[in-house]
């Protein structure tokens, strides 16, 4: 297993160089180091109501001084449109976990199959109201896409 891990390091750590661009972008945007950016999203770790939330909360803000807010404010909505990827991975498995125990074996064409189905089935429910009733492919594209049928090839039959 420890191998195996090894070996998939930099595909399973993907996820990270994601949020690492983005703290970058916004460290040379408020022209801040990026040590300090780091910092910040440390912060956001700690619980409101606790002493060290409020010594870090004051420390930043005495080296940042009236940069504070505003890099506070960006840092905030990068951590919320990056996604976290457990979640997203656990979501996932657990999703694929039904489809997986109605058949012994997977082949490429199930696997195709099964993937057209999750990628372009609207969501009925969600957290986050953007998603609502829009597919992962509307809300990675941000474009609706056209019928099921139609995206396989087939002509739409419509009555007249």
């Amino acid at each position: 297993m420890r191998k195996a891990l090894k070996n998939q390091r930099d595909d399973l750590l993907a996820f990270a160089q994601v949020f690492d661009d983005k703290l970058a972008e916004i460290a040379q945007q408020f022209e801040t180091p990026l040590f300090l950016v780091r910092q910040m999203v440390r912060f956001f770790r700690k619980q409101a109501t606790s002493e060290a939330y409020w010594r870090s909360w004051d420390d930043l803000h005495q080296m940042l001084s009236w940069k504070f807010f505003q890099l506070h404010e960006a840092i905030h909505d990068a951590m919320k449109q990056t996604p976290r990827a457990s979640s997203l991975v656990e979501n996932l498995n657990s999703r694929l976990r039904n489809y997986f125990t109605l058949r012994k074996h997977l082949g490429t064409p199930y696997l195709g199959l099964l993937q057209f189905f999750l990628n372009h089935r609207q969501f009925m429910s969600s957290d986050c109201e953007d998603r609502m009733g829009k597919s992962p492919r509307e809300v990675m594209t941000g474009q609706k896409h056209p019928h099921w049928l139609e995206l396989l090839g087939f002509k739409l039959f419509k009555r007249a």
